[in-house]
C-alpha cells in the first residue's frame, strides 16, 4: 500500500502524468489495431493539425489559469484569413499588410472581449458567446457563405507559415517550429516572469491579487487579446496549408480547445495549470481523433470518446484534490 500511496501522491503533484499515461496507452492500442497509426505519412498528418489547435490551447491555458475562458476562438480562426484574403482578392491589398491589418482588427475584438468582461462586468461565457456570433456572422456576410480562394497567391507568408520539409515519407510543416518557439516563450513567461505569477494569483484569488497591487483587469484584457491573436494566427496557417478559406472553419474548436487544456491538468476554477499538460492534452485528443479514423470507427463517435475522457479526468482530479485535503 505504501507504494500505491506514493504513486497517487506523484500523480497528484504532477497532473501531466494522467493525460500522458492515457496518451501512451491509446497510442499503443491504436498501433496494435492498425500499424499505419505510427507510419510516417500518418504522423505527418498528425503534426500538420496539432500546432494549429495547440496555438489556441496555449493562449486558452493562460486565460483559464487567470479564471476566464474564450468561446470565440473558433470564429477568430475563420475570420482572420477570411478578412485577409477578401482584402487581397477584392481590393488588391498585398498579403503581408493585409495579414498585419487583420491581426490588428482581431486584436481589437479581443480587446473588446476583455473590456466587456472586466469593465462592464459581463461574464466571459456570455461575452465570448456574443463575440463568437458577431465574428462568425461577419465571416459569412463577407464571403456570402462561400470559400475564398488562396491558392493563386505569391507571398512570403505561404512558405513562412505553411511551407514544409520532407524527410522520406515524413513531412514537417512550418507550423510546428512556430508552435515550439511560441510554447518556449510562453513557458518562460509563466514560470520565470512576474506576469506569470500575476496570472496564477489572479485566477487563485482576484480580490487578494488586487490587494497586492496586481492590475487584474489589465492582465485579463491582455490575455483576451492574446487569445484572439493566437486563434487568428492559427487560422491563417490553416488557410495557407489547405489553400482555401472557409467562413465556417473552426466550428466547435472553442470547446475542443478548452477540453484539451482541462484534460492537460488546468483547472476550470482558475489558479492552477500547466502548459506542458496542455501540449499533452492537445496530443491526446488529436491522437484520439486520428486513431479512431485509422481504426475505421466513424468520425462522429469522436465526441463520445472526448466526453468520456473529460469526465474521467475531472473525476480523477477531484479525487486527488480531496485526498490532498485529507477528505
Amino acid at each position: 500500500m505504501p507504494s500505491m500511496t506514493g504513486a497517487l501522491s506523484t500523480f497528484r503533484r504532477t497532473k501531466e502524468l494522467w493525460p500522458l499515461t492515457i496518451l501512451v496507452a491509446l497510442s499503443i492500442m491504436f498501433q496494435f489495431a492498425n500499424s499505419a497509426f505510427l507510419s510516417p505519412m500518418n504522423l505527418s498528418n498528425f503534426f500538420a493539425y496539432f500546432p494549429e489547435l495547440g496555438l489556441m490551447a496555449l493562449a486558452m491555458t493562460f486565460l483559464l489559469i487567470a479564471g476566464e475562458f474564450d468561446l470565440s476562438v473558433g470564429s477568430f480562426f475563420a475570420f482572420c484569413p477570411v478578412l485577409m484574403f477578401t482584402l487581397h482578392n477584392k481590393l488588391g491589398v498585398p498579403l503581408v499588410p493585409g495579414f498585419l491589418l487583420t491581426l490588428v482588427v482581431c486584436g481589437l475584438l479581443g480587446l473588446a472581449n476583455g473590456l466587456l468582461v472586466t469593465k462592464v462586468g459581463i461574464s466571459s461565457f456570455l461575452t465570448t458567446i456574443g463575440m463568437m456570433l458577431i465574428v462568425r456572422g461577419a465571416s459569412l456576410v463577407i464571403t456570402n457563405g462561400f470559400p475564398q480562394a488562396s491558392w493563386n497567391t505569391d507571398s512570403i507568408l505561404r512558405p513562412l507559415l505553411s511551407g514544409s520539409v520532407k524527410f522520406g515519407d515524413f513531412e514537417i510543416f512550418a507550423s510546428l517550429p512556430w508552435f515550439i518557439i511560441i510554447l518556449a516563450i510562453m513557458i518562460v513567461v509563466l514560470k520565470n516572469m512576474r506576469v506569470g505569477n500575476w496570472i496564477f494569483a489572479t485566477g487563485g484569488n482576484a480580490r487578494a491579487a488586487k490587494a497586492r497591487g496586481i492590475d487584474t483587469d489589465r492582465l485579463k484584457i491582455g490575455l483576451f487579446i492574446l487569445s484572439a491573436l493566437m486563434a487568428s494566427f492559427a487560422g491563417t496557417i490553416d488557410a495557407f496549408r489547405i489553400s482555401s478559406v472557409y467562413p465556417i472553419a473552426g466550428q466547435g474548436y472553442e470547446l475542443e480547445v478548452i477540453a484539451m487544456v482541462v484534460i492537460g491538468g488546468t483547472s476550470l476554477r482558475g489558479g492552477s495549470g500547466t502548459l506542458v499538460g496542455t501540449v499533452i492534452g492537445v496530443m491526446l485528443l488529436r491522437a484520439m481523433r486520428n486513431g479512431i479514423i485509422v481504426m475505421g470507427v466513424p468520425g462522429m463517435a469522436y465526441n463520445i470518446f472526448v466526453g468520456a475522457i473529460i469526465l474521467a479526468m475531472m473525476a480523477v482530479h477531484s479525487i486527488l484534490e480531496k485526498k490532498a485535503r485529507g477528505e
